[in-house]
């Protein structure tokens, strides 16, 4: 797989597969982790979601620019990896659940995810422009997007087992303290602590039953108060210690970088010899490389402005499609016994679309490769637009498996039995991240070849930002899942992700000519 590619991809994919090990410890659990924590529903959490998701690759700009301005990429890459072991500690360290202030105890976490945001922002872009300064000398120059397409496939090594972790480690909590798994009680325990006897008499019902099955050694819970005040704590505290595992992945990668940091390429150096180089250039060249420099910068922000779509549907899985999930299937049937925890939850989901993309890039890049023998390679702009057609149809496959299904204010209304009655499969689960993940790798680590190849040398750090950046206007906008999910109609929330997808691949098909030209 690394044959014929430079000597320090390995090491810089294997650095950022630690760091991103961690990091989706965390994104599988996080919107569960502070709807049980501060009893927030699923509209609240999806403002704390969508500003921190929009953070992270907002701040990625901000860490270009620092890199780019203080010429010490490795260092600001270091630095990252410090900043977020801080941030992951913040938000593990146990504290009470119910918390006795919710603007205090909450405060801290988004404390927390800032931090980590900002350890983010310096290492996620940066590291992607060294990368790409790899392919920039023309004995490699050929293998760039194969490159960034194993690049991208170490990333989601770690994103596999990392929900396995998470879940397994807040599981094994919930059994160590007499508790076995539930996925609806966090919310049932804090709406009884907030409204007592005066929730639905089959809200009730459904925590009295959930909270008896609950206990493992059998006995009934007792006083309802008592039980969901104790649940919750366990509960909470267990997604607190799945955050310390974090920590330790962002040390390993640390350690992983700094041993390797010598193989890397060092842009500020090739960047001042190219300076030396291009010292005697003539006034019309000079015109002339400003003139193709606004050009590549057009070329990008027109993809930036496509893709933005692409992540607001894309980064659904950690949010509106994890409740989906929670809610909609039927998750004891994927229930895995290690003798010590049960592996079960709507967040395994998350290690679907991470094994898809390890298991796929061989494919994908060999049917890239086959293209390119037969002359009828197809141009990274045209790639970008067929996978915008790609993630609508995921959604229009979820838009359609959900045309029966009671909204999320009439499952409220409902009996566990008659919830229980119309989950579904898990298998749709896996048929919907199938798909978004073949459209993931027709975008992503595609659209990263791209910005490496067409940025201008000087900018690389920026404009690897810049696709962070519009990565995080999308993300900004995730709270619109939420918004959607709770107030109108399944199929309906899903159609509004369809047509923004689709909308997005016509519009790059239209712009698909210039950007060809722009890339050569």
């Amino acid at each position: 797989m690394f044959k014929n590619q430079p000597k320090g991809l390995l090491a810089a994919a294997l650095a950022n597969m630690g760091e991103r090990f961690g990091f989706y410890i965390m994104m599988a659990i996080l919107t569960l982790f502070i709807s049980a924590k501060f009893g927030l529903s699923e509209t609240k959490t999806g403002y704390i979601y969508s500003a921190f998701y929009a953070s992270i690759y907002l701040l990625a700009l901000v860490g270009g620019v620092i890199a780019d301005r203080t010429k010490r990429y490795k260092q600001t890459i270091l630095w990252g990896l410090v900043l977020m072991a801080i941030g992951y500690l913040l938000i593990a360290i146990p504290t009470p659940t119910p918390v006795p202030s919710l603007f205090t105890y909450l405060a801290l976490t988004c404390f927390g995810l800032l931090v980590i945001a900002f350890g983010n922002g310096l290492f996620k872009g940066n590291l992607q422009a060294l990368v790409g300064q790899m392919y920039d000398n023309n004995q490699y120059a050929e293998k760039r997007e194969s490159g960034f397409q194993i690049f991208y496939m170490f990333i989601n090594i770690g994103g596999f087992f990392a929900p396995f972790i998470a879940v397994g480690v807040r599981n094994w909590w919930l059994q160590h303290n007499g508790f076995s798994y539930n996925a609806a009680l966090p919310e049932l325990c804090h709406e009884y602590l907030e409204k007592g006897t005066g929730m639905l008499p089959e809200r009730l019902a459904n925590l009295q039953e959930s909270a008896n099955a609950a206990i493992i050694s059998g006995t009934p819970a007792g006083e309802l108060g008592g039980f969901a005040t104790n649940y919750l704590d366990v509960f909470s505290r267990g997604f607190q210690y799945a955050f310390m595992a974090a920590i330790v992945m962002m040390l390993v990668s640390l350690i992983i970088f700094w041993v390797n940091r010598r193989v890397l390429p060092d842009p500020a150096a090739k960047n001042a010899v190219k300076n030396v180089k291009t010292s005697t250039s003539s006034r019309t060249e000079i015109e002339m490389d400003a003139h193709e420099i606004r050009q590549r910068i057009l070329a990008l922000f027109a993809v930036f402005g496509v893709v933005i779509f692409f992540w607001l549907s894309f980064h659904q899985n950690g949010y509106s499609l994890t409740y989906f999930a929670r809610d909609y299937v039927n998750l004891s049937s994927i229930s895995i016994d290690l003798g010590f925890t049960k592996i079960v939850g709507a967040e395994i989901f998350q290690s679907v679309n991470p094994f898809f993309v390890v298991t796929l890039t061989p494919l994908v890049m060999w049917f890239f490769g086959m293209l390119a023998k037969k002359k009828k390679a197809i141009s990274t702009p045209m790639k970008i637009a067929i996978g915008m057609g790609i993630a609508a149809c995921a959604y229009l496959f979820l838009m359609l498996l959900s045309w029966t299904l009671p909204s999320k204010e009439a499952l409220a209304t409902m009996t566990k039995e008659g919830i229980d009655a119309i989950r579904l499969t898990p298998w749709v689960m896996v048929g919907l991240y199938f798909i978004l993940t073949v459209a993931e790798l027709f975008i992503s680590p595609l659209g990263l070849a791209f910005v490496s190849k067409v940025a201008p040398p000087h900018l690389q750090g920026v404009m690897q930002g810049a696709w962070l950046a519009a990565t995080a206007v999308g993300n900004s906008l995730l709270f619109v899942g939420g918004l959607l999910y709770t107030h109108v109609p399944l199929w309906a929330a899903w159609l509004v992700f369809v047509c923004a997808c689709g909308l997005s691949m016509i519009v790059m098909l239209s712009m698909v000519r210039w950007l060809e030209r722009i890339a050569k």
